[in-house]
């Protein structure tokens, strides 16, 4: 890519510059130059000292940086004052482009072809090296979902709340996905990264009026292991639209046993099902029903708090309960009843619902 990257630089140069130039590699063979026809060629090799100009053979040289290490020389051809002027300045430029460009394009490419699973374990750490990238830093990937289509570019807004590009990472992943991969603090706790998160929900719904819902994945410390993180955060909102609808901010560490229940195969599920309503359906509960069972539940099993909340006299709230006992076999009063009844109405919410797999 840094050969395309110089050499578009280079065409649009060469009408300025009265003489052949270009760039060599580590090899010191010509990847870009104003005559096209020298691309290709290897020049004899020589000691290069990356803080000065060198003069070799009527070429004069000058190394891109002096903090990237000797991977590419500007060469000038002439060994006079000019073109140690014309090195100077295009070792400068070039810096800088590769410098952006690998901040703006490399890096971030780096970083999608990670999460995405499209890079070799093995060749994670050499690509990370090339780019100067910080591996063994703790990261957190955020996974923002939009859930209407507006003129206004999340992508965009998500870039300008995060501009440092040297920590942080901000990938489009398709229409509705984007992708932020923050850089974390070791040791940081879910409900700080969870606060991060509900600062962004609140901008975009507040200013721009875009409603999101997000999923966390868990830190990692290194980054072979972004693509769980970013898996994870895929599984948060997918387990989150199942069995938390109202939440707009889905941690994977916070899905408990709604996790284990989604990771279940159907025809398991589905023989939970028949083995707890064994004497009846769950399908012969109607909502005033289920909504009685829902605030019991919220309300630890407590009959008197719960009937207090509902706005039912308590006896109302025992004669609902029994007349649950009768169709499921299930006391709800009962806490071993009250867990197996709790499970098989998330299950039962899975399988209707459908959900897809990552």
């Amino acid at each position: 890519m840094s050969n395309r990257l110089f050499q578009g630089v280079i065409h649009q140069m060469r009408d300025s510059i009265d003489r052949t130039f270009g760039v060599i590699d580590e090899n010191f063979t010509i990847i870009a130059c104003s005559e096209l026809g020298k691309i290709g060629e290897t020049l004899p090799e020589f000691t290069v000292n990356s803080n000065e100009i060198s003069v070799v053979a009527g070429l004069t040289f000058k190394c891109l940086g002096t903090n990237q290490g000797t991977n590419y020389i500007v060469f000038v051809e002439g060994e006079d004052i000019l073109a140690s002027k014309y090195a100077s300045v295009l070792s400068v430029s070039f810096t800088n482009i590769k410098y952006y460009y690998d901040e703006k394009y490399d890096r971030s490419n780096f970083i999608k072809n990670i999460i995405l699973d499209n890079i070799l374990p093995g060749d994670i750490y050499l690509k990370a090296r090339e780019l100067y990238f910080n591996s063994d830093v703790h990261r957190t990937v955020i996974l923002i979902r939009s859930m209407n289509n507006l003129d206004v570019s999340v992508y965009d807004i998500i870039q300008n709340l995060f501009p440092d590009k040297a920590k942080d990472f901000v990938i489009s992943i398709n229409e509705t996905d984007i992708a932020l991969v923050k850089e974390t603090k070791p040791g940081i706790d879910t409900k700080t990264v969870e606060k991060l998160a509900t600062s962004i929900a609140d901008t975009l719904s507040g200013e721009f009026y875009v409603h999101v819902v997000i999923g966390i994945g868990t830190t990692v410390e290194n980054l072979k292991d972004l693509a769980r993180s970013f898996k994870e955060a895929q599984t948060a909102l997918e387990v989150g639209k199942v069995f938390d609808t109202e939440k707009t901010i889905v941690s994977y560490n916070s899905l408990g046993i709604a996790r284990l229940i989604y990771q279940l195969p159907t025809t398991l599920c589905e023989t939970y099902l028949k083995e707890v309503f064994k004497l009846g359906s769950i399908e012969s509960l109607d909502q005033e029903t289920l909504f009685t069972i829902q605030r019991f539940f919220e309300n630890n099993l407590n009959v008197s708090e719960t009937s207090r909340k509902l706005f039912v006299h308590r006896n109302t709230l025992v004669y609902r309960l029994e007349k649950i006992k009768k169709i499921t076999g299930l006391d709800l009063r009962e806490f071993d009843h009250a867990i197996i009844f709790k499970i098989a109405l998330m299950v039962n919410r899975y399988l209707k619902s459908n959900p897809i797999k990552y």
